[in-house]
């Protein structure tokens, strides 16, 4: 270790893998080895990170960014084709859940089989079993072969097992949203467990609000390459960027964040191709009016998917108008993944009138709101009406169009949070 406060220095480290057209292709060139038959696709390209005793890192990126690929370095999985990793302490790793179970073993034999596998001795996993059944919670099925388990139970016992040898460091890649919601709640209790003992944390994951509320500090991987690190929050907005197609590497390689604000999409883009759609989006009506582009931006500006929480927002949407004398209704509403509607408004409900608008207007309807919501994912759905007589007409919907994120570095109960300031006086009996 270069730094002894280090316990994981990642140096310079790259994985190359050979790819081949066809099977054959491999032996060809393994017989003939002057005539190369293989790509070379680098998972990861001379990354560089450490990880402090006692640290929150977050690891973040698209799909195809190289984070399992590290993390399989780091505990052995995998061999680097050139750099070096170095680890000091006892890794528990979730990465694969249930790599390494016998399918044919109950599910007591499966844990004593991880344990040994891990290194313990037989002594010293009796007296971790309890605790390690108490926690998966799966009743009499734990005297079961693991090939009886439905996915639920298995994920429970293989997180159970992982989670529960006291290591030195923790490594966690997309692992606690197993099993149910009050699983997953343990799950997440027992890693907060961890980090209030100061265990040192790896912590890889989709969910930018577990990393904002979690890490200490994140790195950010996109296609094999580390693009920057620093504080979550940092790294979540360059993300989005990235997710979005906003971030150009060459104009920010030297840079370790985007700086500019405000910066709208090139005039021939739509706002709504810069975000991540609903592969199932309804859209409907009747045509007098057509939702054309809509948008997310965040206070700063910023086109994407997600939002601070306590953060000012607007939901833009673009609307040609096809017939006079519309008086169209604007509205936008937000659901839960259930379905249950959450919040919302239209331009009826905020007085506004629109009865001048025309044919052939093009009209930008702004909703700028702040957010109370908690940390999560919301529908949003976009619409277009109006009224003939007591009749509501539908000129266009855009149903669960996409998702709205809210990320926050801190929850409370329920749907919204209501801002509580808490004070606390003592008086001593003195």
């Amino acid at each position: 270790m270069k730094d002894l406060n280090n316990v994981i220095e990642v140096d310079h480290v790259s994985k190359i893998y050979n790819l081949y057209d066809k099977p054959i292709d491999r032996v060809k060139e393994a017989l003939f080895s002057q005539h190369s038959r293989h790509k070379e696709f680098a998972a990861l390209n001379d990354v560089n990170f450490y990880v402090k005793k006692g640290e929150i890192l977050g690891i973040i990126g698209k799909n195809g960014s190289g984070k399992s690929t590290i993390l399989k370095i780091i505990t052995n999985v995998l061999t680097p084709t050139k750099g070096r990793v170095e680890v000091d302490g006892k890794i528990a790793a979730l990465l694969e859940l249930g790599a390494g179970f016998n399918q044919e073993y109950t599910g007591i034999e499966n844990i004593y089989l991880n344990g040994q596998m891990i290194g313990f001795t037989k002594e010293e996993m009796d007296e971790k079993l309890n605790d390690i059944i108490e926690f998966a919670d799966i009743g009499e099925h734990i005297y079961q072969p693991v090939k009886t388990y439905s996915s639920g139970m298995f994920a429970r016992l293989a997180f159970s097992v992982a989670i529960s040898v006291d290591p030195d460091i923790l490594i966690v890649d997309e692992a606690l949203s197993v099993g149910d919601i009050f699983f997953q709640n343990k799950c997440y209790r027992r890693f907060e467990e961890f980090r209030d003992q100061g265990k040192t944390i790896l912590f890889v994951t989709h969910d930018m609000g577990s990393v904002v509320r979690y890490c200490n500090r994140c790195v950010l991987l996109n296609q094999g390459e580390k693009v920057a690190e620093g504080t979550p929050r940092e790294m979540v907005d360059l993300y989005k960027k990235i997710m979005v197609g906003q971030w150009d590497k060459e104009k920010e390689k030297n840079k370790a964040l985007i700086e500019t604000k405000n910066v709208e999409p090139e005039s021939h883009k739509l706002w709504k191709d810069e975000l991540i759609i609903n592969p199932s989006i309804e859209v409907y009506g009747d045509g007098r009016a057509e939702i054309i582009d809509f948008g997310i931006f965040s206070s700063g500006g910023d086109l994407g998917n997600n939002v601070y929480k306590g953060d000012h927002y607007e939901i833009r949407m673009k609307v040609k108008i096809n017939e006079d004398h519309l008086s169209p209704i604007f509205a936008w509403k937000l659901r839960d993944i259930k379905g249950a509607e959450l919040t919302g408004t239209n331009t009826m409900l905020e007085n506004i009138d629109t009865s001048d608008l025309k044919k052939g207007d093009v009209v930008t309807v702004s909703f700028t709101q702040k957010e109370y919501l908690q940390p999560g994912q919301y529908l949003l759905s976009l619409g277009c009406t109006g009224y003939e007589g007591d009749s509501l007409h539908v000129f266009c919907r855009n149903y669960n169009c996409c998702v709205l994120g809210v990320v926050a570095d801190k929850g409370t109960i329920g749907y919204f949070d209501s801002e509580s300031k808490v004070n606390i006086q003592v008086e001593t009996g003195e």
